[in-house]
């Protein structure tokens, strides 16, 4: 696998993790308008001998800067995937559609009946059942060497408009592609989080439909200032999760035997270990933290409820030892735990 050179003014810290392959249908869409790519090609610094090599990788910026030029040159932001061109400024209608949407889930269901009058050769639909929906798409036209990059964009593109209009990074639960794991299966992963399938009978996304109950953050000045470059959100991942925190402590209160494993914990999640660390210091929260939150809570609440010896309480709250747990109730409280019962209670008798 090669990474092709950049200059300073393209080598942004981006690895190069985007397969050739979708470079390469943007060219054969190029071929068959007679237009040079020459120009698209020379301002993303993609060398035009590396075109041909398939083992080659471009930085996710290289991808938004030789899509964009493309989609203007051919006046197509389909890039050729469909029978009819898509005009430039299509996307933006359909998302303008969407703003006044009260939830996501309905952006996004009037998003895919939209694309639908656009691009009759494939048919976008949501679906929801309890906590899990899917975004899947139907073939309706055979899109021949195009269908991979086709399927793959349509599907990124709906998750970065609908991550933007929540402002929060949209999890993928799985993704499946209905055509056999190409060489480059390995981008997938860095495509879509979650688990991979391929040999599927559609092409999907699962979701997590509390994001779908999540209100619409825009307004049509922040839609006027995305439109100006909205490509980073289709071609890159949008980074912050605004209900990572919420889903952490729902998990911690509802299995305790998660408590003390950021491997189980992320695994539930759909998210490596790393990225789990990551994405909650970037919502300013911690593993730790939100796991001593769960400890103190339902150390308090067994305090206040019940009888319990300390001890019991402490393995209660998951701690190994006693002596570990007044530590960290004193440092909480201020208190030790039996002060602390002591103390709760003699105010609620005073109180009545």
């Amino acid at each position: 696998m090669s990474q092709l050179p950049l200059n300073p003014s393209l080598d942004n810290n981006h690895p190069a993790v985007t397969p050739m392959a979708f470079v390469q249908a943007i060219l054969r869409a190029y071929e068959r308008r007679g237009i040079s790519p020459l120009h698209a090609l020379d301002t993303a610094q993609i060398a035009p001998e590396e075109t041909k090599n398939t083992d080659a990788r471009i930085t996710a910026l290289q991808m938004e800067v030789f899509s964009g030029v493309a989609m203007r040159e051919l006046d197509d932001e389909g890039l050729g995937w469909f029978s009819r061109a898509l005009p430039w400024g299509t996307y933006g209608m359909l998302a303008r559609a969407s703003l006044s949407a009260p939830t996501l889930g309905l952006a996004l269901a009037r998003w895919c009946r939209h694309h639908g009058l656009i691009a009759g050769d494939i048919q976008l639909q949501l679906n929801t059942e309890g906590e899990r929906s899917v975004l899947s798409i139907t073939e309706r036209a055979d899109l021949k060497d195009m269908r991979e990059f086709c399927l793959v964009s349509v599907l990124r593109n709906a998750l970065g408009l609908a991550s933007w209009f929540i402002d929060s990074r949209l999890p993928v639960i799985s993704a499946q592609f209905p055509f056999t794991a190409p060489e480059h299966a390995e981008a997938y992963h860095v495509l879509f989080s979650g688990e991979i399938a391929f040999d599927a009978p559609q092409a999907a996304v699962e979701l997590d439909s509390r994001y779908l109950a999540l209100p619409l953050k825009r307004d049509e000045l922040a839609m006027q200032q995305m439109l100006q470059r909205a490509l980073p959100l289709m071609v890159r991942k949008y980074r912050r999760d605004r209900l990572l925190v919420a889903r952490v402590r729902q998990i911690l209160t509802s299995m305790p035997d998660v408590m003390h494993s950021a491997r189980t914990l992320a695994d539930e999640l759909h998210v490596s270990t790393r990225t789990l660390h990551r994405q909650l210091k970037e919502e300013g929260a911690s593993l730790q933290t939100l796991k001593d939150e769960m400890r103190r809570n339902k150390a308090i609440d067994l305090l206040n409820r019940t009888e319990r010896p300390i001890k019991q309480v402490a393995q209660a709250a998951g701690f190994a030892g006693e002596k570990s747990f007044i530590r960290a109730f004193r440092a909480w409280t201020g208190y030790s735990p039996a002060e602390y019962r002591k103390h709760t209670r003699t105010s609620s008798a005073h109180a009545a």
